[in-house]
């Protein structure tokens, strides 16, 4: 085992650097794990005629393949601590932000509130909500209207102005 390592462990190593792009950590692990798989195939080995480097040549690579496969199969282990820092969605400022648009949808007229009502939140068209309301369209489009300016200022009173 000595004669082979030192016969072969250096041009291996030289071999694996550059299938691991010269991460020489990774090639050593390779080239060890390479030795101790003809350790114990040492048997055929010695019956083998001619060099094994080929052999050698032929596990690291495959060696190295196996590993390249292995983590592109499980995805990339990160650390968490980046997440924990990073700010979350605030629900209370979600719920804040519900409860005042509600409020100054309180302050409309129900005619507007109606028409905003079902135009913006329904996702309906100005005709599918005239129908609904059984008014003109221009009559629901001068709603909406006069209710988004209210709604407007209602909220800049209290103090929304995005």
């Amino acid at each position: 085992m000595r004669a082979l390592y030192d016969e072969h462990a250096g041009p291996l190593l030289a071999f694996v650097l550059r299938l691991v792009a010269g991460d020489r950590h990774r090639a050593e692990d390779v080239v060890q794990e390479t030795l101790v798989r003809a350790w114990r195939n040492a048997d055929q080995l010695q019956r083998a005629t001619g060099s094994i480097r080929p052999w050698l040549v032929t596990v690291a690579r495959r060696i190295v393949i196996d590993g390249y496969r292995s983590r592109k199969a499980r995805p990339q282990e990160v650390d968490a601590t980046p997440l924990e820092t990073m700010p979350a969605a605030d629900v209370i400022d979600r719920a804040l932000r519900t409860m005042t648009i509600s409020e100054a949808l309180s302050d409309l007229s129900q005619a507007h509130r109606e028409a905003l009502v079902e135009t913006y939140f329904k996702e309906r068209t100005v005709n599918e909500a005239a129908e609904v309301l059984r008014v003109p369209a221009g009559t629901v489009r001068s709603r909406v209207f006069y209710a988004l300016r209210s709604l407007k200022l209602s909220l800049e009173e209290r103090g929304v102005t995005e």
